[in-house]
């Protein structure tokens, strides 16, 4: 069984698309691909990736309650390119997006299964996840909970020549607390792998982080504010240099 992957975020690195599909990825068997999907140049190399798939997976983000721009112009060149090698795989289709339920994703859903009914594949469903930027988050504090226990281990292996199991609890008690805020998301998921390798239809299912929405807004604007100063400005780029549109 061959599946593909398709990263559909413009998003260079952290993309939460990214992250979930490689999470997806873990649980499903048989041969599979991971492909970015950013530009025009991208195209051919997607497309001739999909060749003689059994599984397309779409991970992508909500973008004015639709896919992507650069995602609809791809989905014209795969329709033309299904029809003329007789295509016949499943698509599924992972969808984000910064609110917080993941209902808003339905728009993006219906456009995916007109796609799948115009290039003559079969339409899976998705998952579509309200709270996307959380994931991002939660993959940090664990980086960063795994690298202060390493610290702690070191200096006491170091000062006082002795492994402490309890820097090792304290971690997996933190982990498992982050997990906890994403354990509907990692559940929705996980059965989406499971239909993934039985060839089975998914349907469309909705959840989100699991946070407050008021504890979610907070959180949310505290990582943009620091991703959009790391990226070159506090405005995400406002003060970076422009260059003259042609």
């Amino acid at each position: 069984m061959k599946t593909v992957f398709i990263n559909c975020s413009p998003k260079k690195r952290l993309s939460a698309s990214g992250f979930i599909a490689g999470f997806t990825g873990v649980f499903v068997r048989g041969k599979k691909l991971s492909e970015k999907l950013c530009t025009k140049g991208d195209y051919s190399r997607v497309l001739e990736a999909v060749r003689g798939a059994d599984n397309v997976v779409f991970s992508m983000p909500l973008y004015v309650d639709g896919v992507p721009s650069h995602v609809l112009p791809f989905l014209k060149e795969m329709e033309n390119f299904c029809r003329e090698n007789g295509s016949n795989f499943n698509v599924y289709v992972i969808a984000n997006n910064g609110f917080i339920e993941g209902k808003q994703n339905e728009p993006l859903m219906q456009v995916m299964e007109n796609f799948c009914e115009r290039s003559g594949n079969r339409w899976c469903g998705g998952l579509g996840i309200g709270g996307g930027v959380m994931m991002n988050v939660l993959r940090i504090l664990i980086t960063v909970f795994f690298a202060l226990m390493l610290v702690n281990v070191l200096r006491g292996l170091m000062l006082e020549h002795a492994f402490k199991t309890g820097y090792l609890v304290r971690f997996a008690k933190q982990a498992l607390e982050v997990l906890v805020f994403g354990c509907g998301i990692i559940t929705f998921d996980i059965w989406l792998a499971t239909c993934i390798n039985r060839r089975k239809e998914y349907g469309k299912h909705y959840t989100r982080i699991m946070l407050p929405a008021f504890v979610f807004i907070i959180v949310a604007d505290i990582f943009f504010v620091i991703t959009s100063i790391l990226s070159g400005g506090i405005f995400r780029g406002w003060l970076s240099k422009k260059q003259p549109s042609k």
